[in-house]
């Protein structure tokens, strides 16, 4: 039997071994680079849903719920729809009476709500819907979901004049023969959901709102 003792091929498999190695690093190095590059993206869309739910909170407890509040109930989606146009407001709880038990009722005395839209999912059943535009006019906008989940009701005057006792100084003259009562401001746990057209990325919150 005849011993093999020769080294030719051993630079080749030393080469191959070597571009292999430099191959494996190369990969890793790659696959860093673009899963950084996701992760940063998905941040990016992650921070612009969570912008525009800020933003349809400011919208919902400044100008909507206050309109709630002070319009006919038998014209106040008509009436919101039509003022909030541009936001493509929908108010799929009004028509069955759940978003206005929501307004005016505890929570426990929502009979006209099913259990979705008693549920603290502001995705599923929510009670109004509205997309706010995206800075990229070429990109589609975000749409943005809220629910209220929780009522305790208060006795704010919600006739559009102001009946209770607003508070004023020592040497301000009123009648104290006038029972002025304490004013206790309605609580409402709201959720709100925003998401990107384009993207999977969705931010949450969770207020409490006093009227």
């Amino acid at each position: 039997m005849r011993i093999l003792r020769g080294s030719d091929g051993a630079a080749l498999v030393t080469a191959l071994m070597l571009t292999m190695l430099a191959l494996v690093i190369a990969m890793a190095l790659l696959y860093s680079v673009t899963t950084g590059t996701r992760i940063s993206a998905s941040q990016k869309r992650y921070r612009s849903s969570l912008a525009a739910a800020h933003g349809g909170v400011e919208l919902l407890t400044r100008e909507i719920i206050p309109r709630m509040f002070q319009l006919d109930p038998l014209t106040a989606e008509t009436s919101l729809v039509t003022d909030f146009s541009l936001i493509d407001l929908h108010l799929p709880g009004y028509s069955t009476g759940c978003l206005q038990q929501k307004l005016h009722s505890a929570t426990a005395n929502w009979t006209a709500c099913n259990p979705a839209q008693s549920s603290a999912d502001p995705a599923q059943s929510p009670d109004m819907t509205f997309t706010l535009k995206n800075e990229q006019a070429s990109e589609p906008g975000f749409r943005v979901s809220t629910k209220i989940v929780d009522t305790v009701p208060g006795n704010t005057d919600t006739g559009g004049s102001e009946l209770l006792d607003v508070g004023s100084s020592v040497s301000a003259g009123r009648d104290d023969s006038i029972i002025h009562p304490q004013h206790v401001p309605g609580m409402f746990n709201i959720s709100v959901q925003g998401v990107g057209g384009r993207s999977q990325e969705k931010a949450r919150l969770s207020v409490l709102y006093a009227y």
